[in-house]
């Protein structure tokens, strides 16, 4: 941040964190060593760059700073707010060797994989479409699982086999939505917000 006028400010936070949320706390960008403001042009192109990254399957993060006087009491509160907005960087982390071959092995057995992720749709589709998880493209949103009621997401979870930026309700959801299908679930997964949904299922790995 070389050549940015420090002024009185002691003291420089940064944050990190997925582009959609980040925009929402940001006011200005950091263009060739100059502040401007976050207008509607910036943002368009923030988030086509944020796209073309996602559809590459990659991870996207955006970085931002604020300056500050003083240490705030209240640290999340008050220092996420006003982000100048440095820039983005994806991040590739490619599936495993084996799973490619474990989803195949899934089919011909006659059971049908789906993708649960936090990751951005775009970048979720096209990890599914690398392992054979989709063939449509389809991708379903935990915004768009909220705005579903139950026999609205029974309709569509056939058809759907990747579902990004989930919460564990929407986890859930999905589950008791094939269930109600009549499938039989298993479930996998690693972190404490995969419990109730590993818990819901028919079988939880």
């Amino acid at each position: 941040l070389s050549g940015l006028e420090i002024g009185d400010h002691r003291y420089i936070a940064f944050t990190k964190g997925g582009i959609d949320g980040l925009l929402d706390i940001t006011s200005h960008v950091w263009v060739e060593g100059v502040l401007q403001p976050m207008d509607a042009g910036w943002r368009s192109r923030v988030e086509a760059a944020n796209e073309r990254l996602a559809k590459k399957g990659m991870r996207v993060l955006g970085v931002g700073f604020r300056l500050l006087n003083s240490i705030p009491e209240v640290m999340q509160m008050d220092l996420e707010q006003n982000i100048t907005l440095v820039g983005l960087f994806g991040m590739i982390d490619p599936p495993r060797s084996e799973v490619k071959d474990a989803v195949a092995t899934c089919r011909a057995a006659g059971i049908r994989p789906v993708m649960i992720t936090g990751d951005h749709p775009l970048t979720a589709i096209e990890i599914a479409r690398q392992l054979g998880i989709t063939e449509n493209g389809r991708a379903l949103t935990g915004v768009e699982i909220e705005n579903l009621t139950s026999d609205e997401l029974k309709s569509v979870v056939d058809e759907v086999s990747v579902f990004a930026r989930v919460a564990p309700e929407h986890k859930l959801r999905i589950v008791q939505a094939l269930q109600d299908k009549g499938h039989i679930v298993s479930m996998t997964g690693d972190g404490v917000n995969d419990a109730p949904a590993l818990r819901k299922a028919d079988i939880g790995v």
